[in-house]
């Protein structure tokens, strides 16, 4: 089920109650890009949809929720993939950073999504909003992450930037509706066994 990003901010009192911030106080603004953690591809599941996690990734998920909360990094507004994995990847991170399974905003629009519809999810997030976490699938992960950092980017000599569970930091612009290429700077990329 899709559900409309503003209608779902609507009724959400963590996203109402945010104020203007203090010019003289005021953090970057940040974006942080995970990809769903291993799934299990000898599962029963009747479609690519329904594909639960495996055993590294029900352990690998939680990892980077506690690596995100051991940085003091919580984010004030989670979009997530609804597929089974995503779903099952977003709710361990958030268990671990106390952010209630109700907060976690299910678009659907994230699954099997490409540069342009995720830039469009980015577009609906709200002007004051300062760190959202954005939990989906490859190759559209990829895509925004290459777009949005543009040289930042080392690509890996195996060739996956994002692996199962990597987690990418972005400091983004201020504007959610205008994300130029190269218009993020990033922060760091974060994969599961260096959390070990």
């Amino acid at each position: 089920m899709t559900v409309v990003l503003k209608d779902a901010l609507a009724h959400r009192p963590l996203v109402a109650a945010l104020q203007t911030p203090d010019p003289f106080s005021r953090m970057p603004r940040e974006l942080l890009i995970l990809r769903h953690a291993k799934s299990d591809w000898d599962s029963a599941a009747g479609s690519d949809f329904e594909r639960p996690l495996a055993k590294r990734g029900k352990k690998d998920a939680p990892r980077v929720g506690e690596w995100l909360y051991r940085e003091g990094v919580i984010p004030e507004l989670v979009l997530s993939s609804p597929a089974q994995r995503a779903r099952d990847t977003a709710l361990k991170v958030c268990k671990c950073l106390d952010v209630s399974k109700k907060d976690i905003i299910w678009a659907g629009d994230i699954y099997e999504a490409e540069l342009r519809t995720l830039l469009a999810v980015l577009a609906r997030v709200p002007a004051d909003a300062q760190v959202v976490l954005l939990v989906g699938h490859n190759p559209g992960l990829e895509e925004l992450l290459r777009h949005l950092a543009g040289s930042d980017v080392d690509e890996p000599e195996d060739g996956k930037l994002l692996p199962t569970a990597t987690l990418a930091r972005l400091e983004m612009p201020d504007d959610w509706t205008q994300l130029a290429s190269g218009s993020a700077s990033l922060i760091g990329l974060v994969r599961p066994r260096q959390l070990k």
